[in-house]
């Protein structure tokens, strides 16, 4: 597992320690361990049955780790129930109660804590104000978008002034244009709040868009939690490189010379600085690509040093133009030409050349 450099101890707003949670014989959060700073956004990422919802459910309290030990400012809260966690929970379906108005779903959290009706409609306006729904305190939850039911819930966290919150998959529910939308309005109210968040999703392209840190999840365990970028450019491992992103995956022999290493790959030979590569003897290895780290280039360029190979196919993406690129080894390659200058430039037919930038490869 990759992490940051550690922070200062009074910083960290959650520490997981060593938890395990089985269910049967399957261990669905196998000995995590991770620290998430104060005021940080952090993102569970991972496939269906990675274990990320079952951590989620460990830190609300809605289930308990059979050993190891969750800390909220320092503080242990394995033994307290869910209601005694100071914890925001926004739910995947928003689990608004339809029999109650707006404002009186947001209020539930502070009735249950017994604070006192004026402070209850004085936070509560607050919180529709934050959520940018002032008005909206009358209605029931059926009057509302998807997206202003979504803002209602997340007011309805925040109103409790939480420790931290956790957000189930919120945007599962609605369209790709609202949901883009709302990434944005989450992350800014996030960062006015400064309140530490927690965040589940098997989308990739919202953990990398909205995170300052996202720990890949895989069979229990974390595979690596890093920011964004290191993430996508310096992934920890195969699982990782795969999952995250779109990735070329060309198998090779790995040999060390020196800081150097050697990687055969079929009649190309490559060569990486070994921080690239694992170290030692010769061995099977795969070396990953990302699409941007391929270009195409003119049969017998100079700058051609991953062969050469005929254009199969194009795919339009506005911002830019992928082409699936047969190798004449008999790789199948995906090349990402920004703009749309490629469509006429590499028509399917072409023959060309492919330079790899080999400062973005990675070799496990």
């Amino acid at each position: 597992m990759s992490e940051s450099a550690a922070a200062p101890v009074n910083d960290i707003a959650l520490s997981i320690e060593k938890v395990v949670r089985t269910f049967g014989t399957a261990r669905a959060v196998d000995n995590v361990s991770l620290e998430v700073r104060r005021g940080e956004f952090v993102t569970l990422l991972g496939p269906s049955g990675c274990g990320k919802t079952t951590l989620l459910n460990l830190i609300a309290g809605f289930l308990t780790p059979e050993s190891g030990e969750i800390f909220v400012d320092g503080a242990p809260i394995s033994g307290l129930s869910a209601f005694e966690r100071n914890i925001g929970v926004v739910f995947q379906n928003y689990a608004l109660f339809p029999h109650m108005s707006v404002a009186e779903n947001v209020a539930f959290g502070l009735k249950m804590r017994k604070v006192t009706r004026p402070e209850i409609a004085r936070r509560v306006q607050e919180a529709l104000e934050m959520v940018r729904l002032p008005q909206m305190g009358e209605r029931r939850p059926r009057q509302l978008s998807g997206g202003q039911q979504q803002r209602i819930a997340l007011a309805r966290a925040l109103v409790i002034r939480p420790q931290l919150i956790l957000l189930d998959e919120p945007f599962s529910a609605i369209d790709k244009n609202l949901r883009a939308e709302m990434q944005v309005e989450l992350k800014t109210i996030q960062r006015q709040v400064g309140i530490t968040t927690i965040f589940i999703t098997h989308d990739q392209s919202e953990a990398l868009s909205m995170s300052d840190r996202i720990a890949v999840m895989a069979q229990g365990q974390v595979q690596q939690f890093s920011e964004p970028i290191d993430l996508y450019r310096r992934p920890a491992n195969s699982f990782v490189a795969s999952f995250i992103g779109e990735i070329n995956r060309l198998a090779c022999t790995r040999r060390i010379e020196g800081d150097r290493a050697v990687l055969e790959c079929g009649p190309v030979q490559v060569r990486v600085p070994t921080a690239q590569a694992p170290a030692g003897a010769a061995t099977e290895s795969m070396l990953y690509l990302r699409p941007e780290a391929l270009r195409a280039v003119p049969a017998g360029s100079a700058e051609a040093n991953l062969g050469t190979g005929q254009v199969q196919a194009q795919v339009y993406q506005g911002t830019h133009v992928d082409l699936i690129v047969q190798a004449d080894n008999g790789w199948l390659l995906r090349l990402r030409e920004p703009g749309f200058a490629a469509l006429d430039r590499w028509p399917v037919g072409a023959r060309l050349a492919i330079h790899a930038d080999l400062a973005e490869a990675c070799v496990y």
